[in-house]
């Protein structure tokens, strides 16, 4: 397994300004969002700027740099399916996507990419998928059922936060002294357990509040030292933290 990116950083799909400047933020993975951070009625739109800026920055021409990723809407969205044809001719690394109900939303992704690479001349298996797994307490219950699964796409594995907080209807996701509340760390614990018992990443959930310094300096010094592999992120500015935070020895960074 290649070694992953330290920091992922999330971009509005529809933000031309923050997607022009993303490249230049730091972070090792630039993550194109077409699903939470975009209006239902910019949608379209956000695939449109982001084909055009994927093919500005197509596979070959960013050879050494940033990964380039794109979070598409999740299977419970009629949006998927409109998503992967705009932007999968622009050879993006790979495809996040967010809340999987289970690995049978990964293979079905892993199936749908099996029949778009032929046509826009990309060689099998090179889009890769992290899906943000645990989302709902039926989809965290599940998170051990990956331990049996088989897809040579899987890169890794991510969790969300905030949407199993939303879902569980929690009051706060950290308590007073700043860690997980019970249900949120069971769901990270497990994402970590598996994703090391599969030889795959393990990226930490972003930290939402991107004006808490010391919290971010905190939550990443937290996920490196817990064993992830990087961690997202929602603003340029929580870059230079992360990648800190996931130093590498010199001979990893070689």
């Amino acid at each position: 397994m290649p070694i992953a990116p330290r920091s992922w950083l999330l971009v509005p799909g529809d933000d031309e300004d923050a997607l022009g400047k993303a490249l230049d933020s730091g972070a090792e993975a630039v993550v194109v969002d077409l699903e939470e951070t975009i209006a239902p009625d910019r949608r379209k739109a956000a695939r449109t700027i982001t084909a055009g800026w994927l093919r500005r920055h197509d596979f070959a021409s960013r050879a050494g740099g940033a990964q380039i990723w794109v979070r598409i809407n999740d299977f419970s969205s009629d949006d998927w399916c409109d998503d992967l044809v705009a932007i999968i001719a622009g050879t993006p690394n790979g495809l996040v996507l967010p809340k999987a109900a289970s690995s049978e939303d990964v293979r079905r992704l892993a199936a749908e990419l099996d029949g778009f690479e032929p046509g826009h001349g990309i060689a099998h298996g090179r889009t890769r998928i992290l899906p943000m797994i645990g989302t709902t307490p039926r989809a965290a219950a599940t998170i051990p059922a990956y331990l049996t699964f088989e897809e040579p796409r899987l890169a890794g594995l991510s969790w969300d936060a905030d949407t199993l907080g939303k879902t569980l209807g929690v009051t706060r996701i950290r308590d007073g002294e700043g860690r997980w509340t019970d249900a949120l760390r069971h769901a990270r614990t497990q994402t970590l357990l598996v994703a090391h018992a599969l030889d795959c990443w393990a990226i930490d959930t972003a930290q939402a509040d991107f004006a808490d310094e010391d919290g971010l300096e905190r939550a990443a010094g937290e996920a490196a030292a817990d064993g992830f592999s990087g961690m997202f992120t929602v603003h340029p500015a929580q870059v230079p933290a992360i990648n800190r935070a996931f130093a590498r020895s010199p001979a990893l960074a070689g």
